[in-house]
Formats: structure tokens, sequence, C-alpha cells
């Protein structure tokens, strides 16, 4: 949290600056809640793009993530928002949450996985999925692709929202509702490891609800977006073995109309400066020009096209604009 605001109040300089010599146009980034990767990783973007780029002043703003943010951009509300890779496919294809209203949104570049995990106190009596029937269990904020994706991944399994009783509530929220037993099971979809657990893990003992072999296996064969993970041993104190789940891509989107020579110059300035991005958080080392060509879950704008034409790299006829 403190390393968070340090960013934000780092972003005032060069955003008053801009400001002041009339650059061309302000940008918005959409991230999440403070209390995740979003936030600082954008922070860092924010920075960056504002140095590196002539004639932009960018921002990142606090938001309720990945189902918020596709919505933001589609809207031209914040041109640039930070995704996990189910949301941007769905919003893309006008699927799931987003049927029959396909969105104007394009990939940028890839940013990092994130590991779904599924939290609980050591001692719960919480050992399988099966078991989160008749719990409490926060699923993640409104709009955040916690949400999104423990609702698709329990629907899969046969555990309906019904068959517990649901919070929403952040990351942040999480943590404080298991200290205080408000609720049983709390859900994080972030990179691990994220402060927000550590912070917990440090004073409670907890534990983390495994997938068997064939739950993430009915996963993975339903949505082409996920995949099988094991969270490593020793991520988070106490946590001695690691804990078979899943992880998805998350993806940096943009407005489709954004123009092509702007997202060119943000697309090249994102990887030309990614050891400074890293110094912000070590998930960056993953935002590569060859994850983006690998793992992108919808088409490239034409300008981030462009840049990783320029690179040698061949480009996926998924990754073509379709529409």
């Amino acid at each position: 949290m403190r390393f968070t605001i340090l960013i934000a109040a780092a972003l005032a300089i060069p955003a008053l600056t801009a400001c002041s010599e009339g650059h061309r146009r302000d940008i918005s980034i959409g991230t999440g809640g403070t209390g995740g990767v979003y936030y600082p990783y954008g922070g860092g973007l924010a920075e960056i793009w504002s140095k590196k780029v002539p004639g932009v002043r960018v921002v990142a703003e606090v938001t309720g993530a990945s189902v918020e943010n596709v919505r933001l951009a589609h809207k031209g509300e914040t041109v640039i928002g930070e995704v996990m890779g189910d949301v941007a496919y769905h919003a893309y294809r006008g699927e799931g949450l987003f049927e029959g209203k396909p969105l104007d949104i394009l990939a940028l570049a890839v940013m990092y996985p994130n590991t779904l995990q599924i939290v609980t106190r050591k001692g719960s009596g919480i050992s399988s999925l099966a078991q989160l029937r008749g719990k409490t269990v926060s699923i993640g904020s409104p709009g955040s692709g916690t949400a999104y994706m423990t609702e698709l991944v329990l629907k899969t399994l046969g555990i309906d929202r019904e068959a517990f009783s649901e919070r929403r509530l952040s990351f942040v929220e999480n943590a404080n509702a298991l200290r205080d037993r408000s609720i049983d099971v709390g859900v994080w979809c972030v990179a691990h490891p994220t402060s927000t657990l550590m912070d917990l893990a440090t004073t409670h003992d907890i534990a983390l609800v495994p997938f068997t072999e064939e739950e993430q296996r009915a996963v993975t064969a339903k949505y082409p977006f996920y995949w099988a993970y094991d969270l490593p041993a020793d991520v988070y104190r106490g946590v001695e073995t690691a804990v078979p789940t899943l992880n998805v891509w998350n993806v940096i989107i943009c407005t489709a109309s954004l123009e092509e020579d702007l997202v060119y110059d943000l697309t090249r300035t994102l990887f030309e400066n990614n050891a400074y991005l890293r110094k912000i958080h070590p998930v960056a080392r993953f935002t590569t020009a060859e994850n983006t060509v690998k793992h992108s879950p919808i088409p490239l704008h034409p300008g981030a096209l462009r840049l990783l034409r320029e690179k040698g790299l061949e480009i996926p006829e998924r990754l073509k604009k379709a529409r």
C-alpha cells in the first residue's frame, strides 16, 4: 500500500509538467484497486510513457479492474486498460457477460500471468473446492477479473453461486475479512506473491484450496485462456507444498480507434523500458514482444502489429484484426 501511494505521488510531477506545456493529449490507464499489482504496474506505465513518449500526459486511475476497464476503453473514457485475458477474450468476441455486445477494444501488449489463489484460514476444514458449499466466500470486487474468473471456474465445476454465501470484496477487504473471520474464503486472481496475502500470512496461518487434476482439466478444456499451474511451495509463509490451481494472462488493451502512430510509440516505449518497469514489480519480466505474440487473447492494434513486425516476429492470423 505504501509503495503504491509513493508511485501515485511521483506521477504528479510529470503530470503537472505535461499540462503546463500544453501537450497534445491526456491518456488514462484503467488499473484496479490499490491492493493488487495492476495499480503499481499501471503507475509504472504512466511514468514511462509520460517521460518518454512526446506529446502525452499519462495517469493511472484506480478502477474496479478488468470488467470495468474494458467498458471504459470501449467508451473511450480511459483509452488504455489492464485486463485479464478471459475478460478481454469475451469482451472482444461478445460472449459470456458481454453476450451479443462485442466491445471495440484491441490488444497493445501482454503483461504477465495471474494465478487463481483461493485462500482460507488454516484449520478451517476447507481443503477442496467442493467444500465451499455452505461457506461465506468473497469472489472478488464488483467488476474485477477475479470475480469474473471465479464465476466461470466454479460454474464449470458445478458449484453455482447459490451454493455459498457470496461476498464481493477487494483484496485488502478479503485479507481483513479473513482476519476477523467474517468470511471463510477469499479469492485472489493476481500475480504471486501479492502483498495483501504476504501481510496476512505474517500474522495468521493461511491455507490455499487446491484443484484436483480432474478439475483443472475440466476448466482448461472449456476455456482456451486458462491453463493448469502449480503455485510453488513457500510463496507464502506456512504454505509449504505446491498448490495446483489455474493461470491466466493479463493484457494491456486500448480503444480500437486509437491512432496507429500513438499506439506504435506506446508499444515501442513499453518494451524499450522494461528494465525500469521490472523495478516497479518483477512480474514485468513477462512483458515482452515474444509473449505478446504467443499469448495475446485478442487481436492486436495496428500500431502494436507494426512494432512487432519491425522486430521480426511472425504474427499469427488470430492476432490480426478480424473486424
